[in-house]
């Protein structure tokens, strides 16, 4: 069974996806390459049929929760593909949290079944027994811990041809927002939604094909890497390189050299640290013909000295948890840096105001979007979700700016805006100033006090050769600053760094920062 009979709007995206690969032919074609070896679209589909077949013996049932804590390798997709194919929801979670953490999402999901990479099991032991819903735990790994092991658990039984009768609007998955504004929230996904992004930006705009070589750095539990490594690649039939390491420039240098990679997923400051890295390839060494970056916005000085060295433009873009991938975007061949882009077909944009009314062009409002593939809700979160999903729209919690030509500009957080002297400063703007200065690597700005208790920027800078802090560079920087923007937004206070406080995806923790204070 694949579908409702007689339902039109019967689907389910596991069985779609394989089957359409299926059908074109690729069974032999490789889907996933990782640690392991290459495993094709006929393996992927046996071992999704497998691990569906084999939680249904377990006794989980339709819309019952299975927690997915796995690394980069072939068990990420043939779980998750599993789960929906049985018409159980996957709740896919970041594998670099904490057992407090973990031990709140096995609570909050009350998951039936976990799915755990040996590597993190650690985390999870103690919690097992603490989680009164939790009747099963699969382990991926060699090595058993007196649990089910992954491998044995999709051995065992010969895979099946059932697909629960799942329809487009019914739950799929859920993906856990950041917690640094508190508890994460669960947003939860229908089966549509993934075809839909794949749909309206996998293939139109990245330009997907079935001949490319895809690798992304963010992982395959994050929104972003979900449709970069698994939606869009396995909609088109095409590789993609899997990597279970946390990405290091030149771990992935080490990929690309050995891989034909041609589009690559990344964010600013991978971008940023792969361009300073030592060991980073020549161009001759590579295959790219598209690059994307995602999960902040990018500096202008990045993406131009990736294009000399590459000769690959990198296409910024933004999306949201909630709104499960990019909707605001450039486009290779019109894209203007320093910019987000445009609206994606298929989305509507709008800035709101204090007051609440829309904005004019070139002033800043907060960002809010319309488009068919926001989350239902926040699970078990009314009050969220009511200041969040606001009828067709979805308030998204970055300032932007429409410039005259239609390009959006971000100015940040709307909770990381500064006001000086009672005028707004953008902190991504200071950023992308002193990050334009060559000894900069990448910067962080933040608002703090005074002596007068009054709002001045900080800034926290990383330099390319940290022995080059000094006294008389953080002057250098400060009048660099003054040169390219309005002079009453310069840092008045420069402190050097070796690192910035990051997420797992690289995005800069300015909270962290301004605890500091």
């Amino acid at each position: 069974m694949t579908a409702v009979e007689g339902d039109a709007r019967a689907y389910n995206f596991a069985a779609d996806v394989l089957q359409r690969n299926l059908a074109a032919g690729r069974k032999d074609k490789p889907a996933y390459i990782d640690a392991r070896g290459t495993w094709t679209y006929g393996q992927l589909a046996d071992r999704v049929a497998r691990f569906s077949a084999a939680l249904r013996g377990l006794g989980v049932r339709r819309e019952e929760r299975v927690l997915i804590a796995l690394t980069d390798t072939i068990d990420w997709p043939t779980a998750f593909l599993g789960c929906l194919k049985a018409g159980i929801i996957a709740v896919p979670v970041n594998t670099l949290l904490t057992e407090d953490d973990y031990r709140f999402m096995l609570a909050d999901s009350r998951a039936k079944c976990l799915v755990v990479s040996e590597v993190l099991f650690p985390k999870f032991e103690k919690l097992i027994a603490q989680s009164p819903d939790l009747d099963h735990v699969v382990v991926s790994g060699e090595v058993p811990h007196g649990y089910r092991l992954f491998e044995d658990l999709i051995g065992a039984d010969e895979p099946e041809p059932y697909t629960a009768p799942t329809v487009g609007d019914d739950m799929a998955f859920w993906l856990y927002t950041s917690g640094s504004t508190g508890k994460p929230k669960g947003a939860v996904h229908c089966h549509a939604s993934l075809k839909l992004t794949a749909d309206l930006y996998g293939t139109p705009v990245v330009g997907l094909k079935e001949t490319d070589v895809v690798h992304s750095v963010a992982k395959l539990f994050f929104a972003y890497g979900l449709g970069n490594a698994m939606t869009f690649p396995l909609s088109v039939g095409a590789t993609t390189v899997l990597n279970p390491e946390r990405p290091t420039p030149d771990g992935v240098a080490a990929l690309l050299r050995k891989h034909p990679v041609t589009v690559f997923f990344g964010v600013p400051t991978f971008y940023a640290a792969f361009l300073n890295s030592p060991n980073a390839p020549d161009k001759s060494e590579l295959k790219l013909r598209r690059c994307q970056s995602a999960g902040e916005a990018l500096p202008e000085e990045v993406a131009k000295n990736f294009f000399a060295r590459y000769g690959v433009e990198i296409s910024d873009g933004l999306g949201t948890t909630e709104m499960l991938h990019i909707f605001l975007t450039n486009w290779p061949g019109t894209n203007k840096y320093g910019t987000t882009g445009k609206c994606v077909p298929g989305y509507e944009i709008k800035l709101i105001g204090e007051d609440g009314e829309p904005v004019a062009p070139g002033e800043m409002g907060e960002l809010h979007v319309r488009g068919p593939t926001s989350a239902l809700m926040y699970w078990n979160n009314r009050e969220k979700s009511r200041d969040t999903f606001r009828g067709e729209w979805t308030r998204c919690g970055d300032k932007y700016i429409e410039d005259a030509d239609g390009f959006y500009i971000c100015c940040g957080r709307a909770d990381d805006m500064l006001k000086v002297s009672g005028m707004y400063v953008s902190p991504f703007e200071v950023e992308a100033a002193l990050s334009s200065h060559p000894d900069v690597l990448e910067a962080a700005v933040v608002g703090w006090n005074d002596e007068q208790k009054l709002i001045k920027p900080r800034a926290f800078v990383v330099l390319k050769q940290p022995d080059k802090a000094s006294d008389a560079l953080a002057q250098v920087l400060q009048d660099h600053v003054k040169q390219k923007l309005a002079p009453f937004k310069y840092p008045r206070w420069i402190e050097f760094r070796n690192e910035l406080p990051k997420t797992a995806t690289g995005k800069i923790q300015r909270f962290k920062l301004r605890a500091e204070q």
